[in-house]
């Protein structure tokens, strides 16, 4: 086969860095039609669909033979940057028997072989302290195929940089389209309708861009809020630009303008410095409908909201946007003034489902604090009914308090939501009355108990879950158009929650921070209970063991046409921790399950996930499994074994009669590889 070794191309400012090693024949092209529909056996966006289901109908990998699973090939993704990852997320796309994703501490973008993994060609941007500065870096989540429709020649990847420059490449060859943007590069900094410094400004993305009838949608991230500098931050914006351009063709202000509907919810003139409240996650989109679903998150920041009164739209927001023209079709606030950190993480997930025989054009969103909201997606009405309900109100200085927040009816939370003393651990009576003790530090109540003025000796904060974390974080869910089942990982995290003065780290009147003993030496470990353990993630604990009660990690099973839990059952084995701990010596655990940030894919007939952890198996191996229920009742079917816990986000494709399931993995001293399954030759 014909190689050739291109050199790199110098264009003004960064250097790009672009490596061609194979041209292969291109197969015909599909365009991207409706709200979930691909070519079969292909996936070509992040969640497989512009409906962001992660669903495929392939069937060859089955309950029979999962467990015969071996691997097709493995692409290491170390020298894909100066450095080696160890926190690989992101999830590739297949389209036309290439696989291509965003690798490496440089976020380069590879085109690979989906057959053997052979690489076809690598481009990768030094942005120089641009790059270095961002508050996004490493490989990012993902990136976006796109066709100028069915029997086209254009095509296109689509992707953001740490330093949030957009770049379309030449899908065949890894260059930069010419025509678009400046010699193929869109700087995300500019056109922002806000200013800010090309190179420290505080504005990213990990998440892929979605194409939706042409036009590429951006979102914004920033750092984690729980110790900002200042109240004052980089606004989060959603624009849109044509894909085949570059060109920006709207706007949405998430942090409304003067004289835009929901600048009144932004007391004080808040709105003027107030930052965030972007799109951080992915977001999903209806062609047919002409729409894209936004997933917002909160403002500046991320425990204390004083600097900013008022309900605070459109954070925390669920928004469909006229894809075109950028217009606002409808709106759903799901927490009036976020103190807590349960921003959307994830996209909406389209789907059509049917209630009591009425059908429905649904879109479901996932939450960090375990809610599933339903709507129909064509307007905005709740599928069943979402209540305001009271919440308590808290005592922090100068913090404005909702008196009600959003609930829904159905589905039942998928998560724990609160913390009471019947959620403490309780595998032996001392270990409970231990618990209790560590508990009596702190401040427990329901969902949305608001944070706390950390005091010593107590209440050193709030008792939180689920955390920030989730819940439910920005893998997602899945769902089974077939079925009308929605599948969900999630964690049962739980944190302290509590508030401090520090001027010397930021303006604000309060940050998230933890009191001490004022008479104690520095300390080298947390307060009371607040180192974590593996199990159950960070946070107060019980002899190493997490405070309260397990699963850590679980998959739970929604019917969408009808609103209720199918199954649910304990995702992860138990971590060796937790399963060698000597107080619990003589005990039988069941299955805990293990926290992670885990996609599932679901199938014909299988739900396939694996571990966000290791642990040690029954041959003295360490390692992690990927595993595979029956999609109906949630009984397993087969695992195979992975060298490092699942990072990204399975996918499935088929190619020439054979069907693959690759998986991205990583984590502790492992670093980001590609791992692609499939059954062994008849």
């Amino acid at each position: 086969m014909l190689r050739t070794l291109c050199r790199p191309v110098v264009l003004l400012g960064p250097v790009v860095f672009l490596i061609v090693f194979a041209t292969f024949p291109a197969a015909p092209v599909t365009g991207q039609t409706g709200a979930g529909r691909i070519p079969p056996g292909e996936w070509r966006s992040y969640g497989a669909d512009l409906a962001n289901t992660r669903y495929s109908p392939l069937d060859q990998i089955n309950a029979g033979n999962f467990k015969n699973l071996e691997v097709a090939w493995r692409f290491k993704t170390d020298n894909l940057g100066p450095r080696p990852e160890f926190n690989l997320e992101s999830t590739p796309l297949m389209a036309n028997g290439v696989l291509y994703s965003t690798a490496g501490t440089r976020r380069a973008v590879v085109a690979l072989n989906a057959e053997t993994g052979e690489m076809k060609w690598v481009f990768s941007l030094d942005e120089g302290k641009r790059g270095e500065a961002a508050p996004r870096r490493l490989s990012g989540r993902g990136l976006s195929y796109w066709t100028d429709g069915p029997g086209g020649k254009d095509e296109r990847i689509i992707y953001v940089t740490p330093g949030y420059q957009m770049i379309a490449l030449n899908a065949a060859t890894g260059r930069p389209v010419p025509t678009f943007g400046k010699a193929g590069i869109v700087d995300l900094k500019l056109e922002d309708d806000q200013l800010m410094d090309p190179i420290t400004g505080e504005i990213g993305l990990h998440a892929a861009p979605i194409v939706v009838n042409d036009v590429v949608v951006i979102g914004a991230a920033h750092l984690p809020g729980g110790v900002p500098k200042s109240r004052r931050n980089e606004k989060g914006y959603v624009r849109g630009y044509d894909a085949r351009t570059g060109k920006r063709l709207w706007i949405f202000h998430t942090i409304p303008q003067p004289g835009e509907a929901g600048n009144e919810t932004w007391l004080k003139d808040s709105w003027a410095y107030t930052g965030n409240a972007g799109n951080w996650g992915q977001m999903s989109g209806d062609a047919e409908l002409g729409y894209v679903y936004l997933a917002t998150e909160m403002p500046t920041g991320d425990y204390y909201g004083g600097h900013r009164p008022g309900a605070n739209l459109f954070s925390d927001c669920i928004v469909a946007i006229e894809v075109k023209t950028g217009r606002r079709i409808w709106y759903f606030q799901a927490i009036h003034h976020d103190m807590w950190d349960w921003d959307f993480p994830a996209g909406s997930i389209l789907g059509n489902i049917t209630v009591n025989g009425r059908q429905i054009k649904a879109l479901a969103q996932p939450s960090k604090q375990g809610f599933l909201y339903v709507f129909d997606r064509t307007n905005g009405q709740p599928v069943w009914p979402i209540e305001e309900r009271p919440v308590p109100k808290g005592d922090v200085p100068g913090e404005w308090y909702s008196p009600t927040q959003p609930f829904p009816t159905k589905p039942p939370a998928f998560e724990r939501q609160g913390v009471t003393v019947d959620d403490l651990i309780d595998f032996t009576p001392e270990l409970r009355a231990e618990a209790l003790k560590v508990a009596a530090n702190y401040k427990m109540g329901p969902i949305f108990t608001p944070p706390v003025v950390s005091q010593w000796p107590g209440p050193l904060g709030t008792l939180m879950s689920p955390t920030a974390g989730g819940g439910s974080n920005w893998p997602g869910g899945s769902f089974d158009p077939e079925t009308g089942m929605f599948y969900i990982f999630s964690i049962a995290s739980f944190t302290a929650l509590g508030l401090t003065k520090d001027a010397k780290r930021s303006d604000m009147d309060f940050i998230s921070g933890v009191a001490r003993d004022p008479n104690a030496p520095p300390p080298t470990a947390g307060p009371p209970g607040a180192a974590g353990g593996e199990g159950g993630g960070a946070g107060p604990n019980v002899q190493g063991l997490p405070l309260l009660k397990p699963p850590y990690g679980r998959i739970t099973a929604i019917n969408l046409n009808t609103g209720e839990r199918a199954w649910e059952i304990a995702h992860g084995e138990t971590p060796d921790n937790v399963r060698n701990h000597p107080a619990l010596k003589g005990l039988t655990i069941p299955r805990t399950g293990r926290p992670g940030r885990i996609g599932t894919l679901v199938t014909k007939t299988l739900l396939i996930a694996g571990e966000g952890g290791l642990f040690t198996t029954r041959s003295g191996q360490r390692g992690a499994m990927l595993r595979a229920y029956d999609k109906a009742t949630g009984k397993d079917v087969g695992e195979v074994f992975m060298p490092a816990p699942q990072s990204g986000s399975p996918i499935t494709y088929s190619l020439n009669g054979r069907q693959y399931i690759v998986v991205p993995v990583s984590g502790g001293a492992y670093s980001g590889e590609f791992i692609a399954f499939r059954l062994p030759m008849n």
